[in-house]
């Protein structure tokens, strides 16, 4: 079976989709039976997006990666400063 891979904005849906449905006193398990997800992924969902608004995860990824390129600019500045020393040394 092939695994399907949910969008950020689709997972928030699902989780206020179950919401909705715990409200109704369903039970979790019949919950994750209605949306066709596994009990597992449901608490991981709602462990890392719980409480999210569409918006606030758009701004969570610009930030994660802005924070990416940030950490690349730093350890390629660092290398090179690495190398500078080296050469200003003379153990090239």
């Amino acid at each position: 079976m092939a695994r399907r891979r949910y969008k950020p904005e689709g997972i928030i849906a699902k989780l206020r989709e179950a919401e909705i449905l715990l409200g109704q006193d369903m039970k979790v398990a019949e919950v994750v039976k209605e949306l066709g997800i596994h009990e597992v992924t449901y608490y991981r969902w709602r462990k890392e997006y719980g409480g999210m608004k569409v918006n606030q995860m758009k701004r969570l990824k610009e930030i994660e990666k802005e924070n990416s390129r940030l950490r690349k600019a730093a350890s390629d500045l660092t290398l090179d400063k690495m190398v500078l020393q080296e050469a200003v040394k003379g153990n090239f």
